[in-house]
C-alpha cells in the first residue's frame, strides 16, 4: 500500500479528530489548520469571509488522501519494440526528472527503450537536444517541461517525419494541442493548481496574509500558472501581494537566497506566506530565512504550486521553511506518458485523462515522499496486459 494511504489507515481516530476540528473551525496542523499567522494588518478577523469560507471547502476536498484511481481502465494492449527519446528542459529541475523516471520505469515494464536528453535549461541546450533526438530517428519524442514554439521547425520536422510528440508541461492545456501538434500534453490543470495554491493561503492566513509570488516569467506554462495564482489572491480583499518575484528556474539556485534576504530586510514580519510555481525555490530558502531570524515551521507559510518532488516532501514533513505543496504525480505522470505513446502506436485516440489536484502538508503526507493517485501501475499493466 502506499505509504500515504498507509498512514491514513494507522491513524483513523487522528483524521476523525481532524475532521471535527474542521467543522468547528478551531484547526491544527494541516493546509487551513494550526494558529493563524499574523496578517499585515495586524488583524485577526477574516479578510473576505465568502471568499475564506469557498477556500476551506476547497482545501479540504484536495487534502483527501485516500482519492482513488480514476484514470482509464482500458486501452490498446502493449505495442512492441518502440523507442521514446525524453528532452528534459533541465534535469535540475524536479518535477522534469521526475516524470523522467517514471517514463523510464513504465517503458522497463512495457519493454520499450528509452534515452533521456538534457536541454540544460537553455535555448541553445533544448535546441541540440531535440536535434540529436530528431538524429536518433525515435518512434516518439518527450517534450519535457519546455515551449515547443520555441523549437517550432524542429516540431514541424517531427511531425513530417510521422514522430508523435507527447508534451509534460509543454502547453498551457492538458490533452492533445493541433499548434504546436501534439498527441497530447500531460499536465494538472494549470487553473485547478493555481486556484488551489491561492485557496490554501488565503484559508491558512485566515483571509489575512501577506505574499511572495515566485515564478519564472520565461516559461508561458509558468507564468501563465503565477498569473492565475495572483488572480485567486485577489478575490480576498484581505490578502495583500507584496512582491512578484521572477527568478529563471536554471538560476533560482544562484538568486533566489539573495532576493528573499532582499525580501526579508523589506518586509519583515509583513511577509507570511508564499507561493511559488515550482518547488524548487524553496529549495534555496532555508538558509536566507534562516539568517533572517525565521523559524522553520513559522511564517512566511511556504506552498509549491507544483511539482512534488521528493525533497519538497522532505522539507514539508521536516516543517522546515515549506508547508505545504501542489504535487503532480510525477511517477503517474510518466506512466502515462508512455500509455498515451501506446495509443497513438496502436492507432487510438488519447485518453483524454487528466489528474485531480492535490494538497500536501505535514499533517497529510503520512511521511511519504510523493504523491501518486492509488492504484495506477495495476490499470495501466492490465490495459497493457503486461
Amino acid at each position: 500500500m502506499h505509504p500515504i494511504r498507509k498512514a491514513a489507515v494507522t491513524a483513523t481516530a487522528l483524521l476523525a479528530s481532524a475532521a471535527i476540528t474542521l467543522t468547528t473551525g478551531c484547526e491544527s496542523g494541516s493546509t487551513t489548520e494550526g494558529s493563524v499567522a499574523a496578517s499585515p494588518s495586524g488583524s485577526s478577523s477574516p479578510g473576505c469571509p465568502t471568499a475564506l469560507a469557498e477556500a476551506k471547502q476547497a482545501v479540504k476536498t484536495a487534502e483527501d488522501v485516500n482519492a482513488p484511481w480514476s484514470g482509464p481502465t482500458s486501452g490498446p494492449r502493449a505495442v512492441p519494440d518502440k523507442t521514446i527519446v525524453y528532452i528534459a528542459q533541465t534535469l535540475t529541475n524536479p518535477g522534469v526528472a521526475g516524470v523522467a523516471k517514471g517514463v523510464q520505469e513504465a517503458a522497463g515494464i512495457i519493454d520499450w527503450r528509452v534515452r533521456t536528453l538534457n536541454g540544460q535549461g537553455t535555448p541553445a541546450g533544448i535546441k541540440a537536444a531535440f536535434a540529436e533526438a530528431l538524429a536518433l530517428k525515435p518512434d516518439g519524442i518527450v517534450i519535457g517541461g519546455f515551449d515547443p514554439t520555441s523549437i517550432a521547425a524542429q516540431v514541424e520536422q517531427a511531425n513530417a517525419d510521422g514522430i508523435p510528440l507527447i508534451g509534460w508541461h509543454a502547453v498551457a492545456a492538458p490533452g492533445p494541442s493541433e499548434n504546436p501538434k501534439l498527441f497530447s500534453n500531460i499536465t494538472t490543470r494549470v487553473e485547478e493548481v493555481a486556484k488551489i495554491s491561492a485557496d490554501w493561503i488565503i484559508a491558512r492566513s485566515n483571509g489575512r496574509a501577506g505574499v511572495v509570488l515566485f515564478t519564472d516569467a520565461s516559461i508561458p506554462f509558468a507564468k501563465r500558472k503565477s498569473d492565475l495564482i495572483k488572480k485567486e489572491l485577489a478575490t480576498c480583499s484581505g490578502v495583500k501581494l507584496l512582491s512578484y518575484e521572477n527568478i529563471p528556474i536554471p538560476q533560482a539556485g544562484s538568486l533566489t537566497t539573495k532576493r528573499i534576504s532582499s525580501l526579508a530586510s523589506r518586509f519583515g514580519d509583513r511577509w507570511t506566506h508564499s507561493a511559488a510555481i515550482n518547488d524548487l525555490y524553496f529549495d534555496h530558502a532555508g538558509p536566507a530565512l534562516r539568517a533572517a531570524g525565521r523559524q522553520g515551521d513559522g511564517a512566511p507559510f511556504n506552498i509549491g504550486a507544483g511539482d512534488g518532488d521528493p525533497s519538497a516532501f522532505q522539507r514539508i514533513n521536516s516543517k522546515e521553511f515549506q508547508a505545504a505543496t501542489v504535487p503532480e504525480p510525477l511517477s503517474e505522470q510518466g506512466w502515462q506518458i508512455i500509455d498515451e505513446f501506446n495509443r497513438s502506436f496502436a492507432g487510438k485516440s488519447a485518453s483524454g485523462y487528466v489528474a485531480p489536484v492535490h494538497v500536501t502538508t505535514a499533517a497529510t503526507s503520512g511521511g511519504a515522499l510523493s504523491w501518486d493517485s492509488e492504484g495506477y501501475r495495476e490499470s495501466y499493466r492490465r490495459i497493457w496486459e503486461k
